[in-house]
């Protein structure tokens, strides 16, 4: 026979069953408050004391409740945490497998993707997909067979909240980890958010990618050019996680194909640049957005991710000589649109000293000089004083040597407005004295020997030096 203290036990627990099927949602919410601040943190055995042997009673009601009422969302998320106080207890692996029995995860898993369901419990149906995953490989199987990493993921990309987000990429690090059934399933997915709209998301999936690539050991082909795509973002840390994510790729097989995406960015095909600069012209309150253009972004985000590379490892900067980096580099320190793209790409070029020595002696020390400084700064203009005399003494001009006089004729003022506004400024200051006839365009630079320099210059850039 059960003694007194027994029955009034089991009595107090009936009476309390019996006032939680006969409550209303204004009732019920108080019993889960209380219920809650007074059994946090306990363990399984204090569990079934506080409830006479029968806390499984009370989590059927509570994973009943749950499945009946999450869509209208009442006192969902107290529901949620009163499950989680059971699930999270030590030595609740019953509590685990009843919870699971009833079709617990694919719940917690259809939360997720409702839309009129608020952001708190959602958050709280994440929590509790942690600790099922965290106890043991199992369970993490029996959530991807449920098709959770979609729906993880896709929660990831439309999430509102960045802590959320954070729980979720807690619950995918989770998954990835000692899961090699589904592993790849998980890498898979990582790589699908990569091209979402959410910026925080983006950089949480380049992150867990990074922990998942040395654990898969593989790449997947597509890794390649959703990476390089990410590079056109305008946030920083978007940025600089996809350019960590690059330096432990080009250790995997995808590192070729790799080098020659960041040596293409270099130079933006002139397809998409005449588009977009159709729909700029077309609309005069866009103008102002001309150095954000993804495009540019991905320019100097490629030459600052091929300078990392370079600085890393020399095998690599030889690599991208071979695929003609310096072209590209050259091209994008002639982009009149991006300064950042400028200066990215001249001090991506410090980093091969090589053709920094070919450029210093097609430049002359002063210019070279002058040139790495005002492109750390912003874009600039050779002046008179900057132009260096020919040196026939010199070696015959190179690839490097060419290279860099078609981009010094690039960053010389080619518009017709500009070339005329200051050849008239030269006519006026040399040729404006009374009685002195009124020399215009070329003819004033000859004057001074501005032009005859340039020319000569040139010339011996061409190699049609007659020495």
């Amino acid at each position: 026979m059960t003694s007194i203290k027994e029955q009034a036990a089991i009595s107090r627990l009936l009476s309390f069953l019996q006032e939680w099927d006969n409550a209303g949602k204004v009732t019920r919410s108080h019993i889960l408050d209380k219920f809650i601040e007074t059994n946090q943190g306990k363990t399984a055995p204090e569990l079934e004391q506080e409830f006479s042997q029968g806390a499984s009673l009370f989590l059927v009601r509570l994973t009943t409740s749950l499945r009946i009422t999450y869509v209208t969302d009442s006192c969902l998320e107290k529901l949620l945490r009163s499950i989680g106080i059971f699930l999270s207890a030590v030595s609740s692996n019953r509590y685990l497998i009843e919870f699971l029995e009833v079709g617990g995860v694919l719940t917690l898993l259809e939360i997720l993707g409702l839309e009129k369901i608020k952001e708190e419990a959602k958050k709280e149906s994440v929590k509790l997909l942690q600790v099922i995953a965290n106890s043991g490989r199992m369970y993490k199987e029996l959530i991807c067979e449920s098709y959770g990493v979609r729906s993880i993921a896709e929660f990831l990309a439309k999430s509102k909240s960045e802590e959320t987000q954070e729980e979720v990429q807690v619950l995918l690090d989770s998954l990835v980890h000692g899961n090699p059934k589904y592993q790849n399933q998980v890498y898979k997915g990582l790589i699908a958010l990569l091209p979402c709209e959410s910026p925080k998301a983006q950089q949480l999936s380049l992150q867990t990618l990074r922990t998942a690539q040395s654990i898969v050991g593989t790449t997947h082909p597509s890794i390649v050019d959703c990476v390089l795509k990410v590079l056109g973002t305008m946030h920083l840390e978007v940025q600089y996680e996809a350019i960590e994510l690059i330096k432990d790729l080009v250790g995997y097989d995808v590192r070729q194909a790799l080098l020659k995406g960041l040596v293409a960015l270099l130079i933006p095909s002139v397809k998409e640049t005449s588009k977009l600069q159709a729909k700029i012209l077309s609309d005069p309150s866009v103008l102002q957005l001309t150095p954000s253009l993804p495009m540019f972004l991905q320019q100097a985000a490629a030459a600052k991710a091929i300078g990392v590379l370079a600085r890393n490892d020399m095998s690599i900067a030889e690599e991208l000589l071979y695929l003609r980096v310096v072209r590209g580099l050259m091209a994008a320190m002639g982009n009149m649109d991006h300064s950042n793209s400028q200066r990215l790409a001249s001090l991506t070029l410090e980093m091969f000293p090589l053709v920094a020595e070919y450029v210093r002696k097609g430049m002359g020390e002063e210019l070279y000089q002058l040139f790495l400084t005002a492109f750390r700064r912003t874009s600039w203009r050779p002046t008179k004083s900057m132009l260096p005399k020919p040196c026939a003494s010199m070696a015959a001009p190179t690839a490097w040597t060419l290279s860099m006089a078609r981009m010094i004729r690039l960053r010389w003022p080619t518009s017709h407005t500009s070339r005329r506004r200051m050849w008239n400024q030269r006519s006026n200051s040399s040729c404006g004295k009374p009685g002195r006839p009124r020399l215009r365009g070329r003819e004033a630079w000859q004057q001074e020997g501005v032009w005859g320099q340039a020319q000569s210059h040139s010339t011996w850039l061409r190699g049609e030096d007659g020495d």
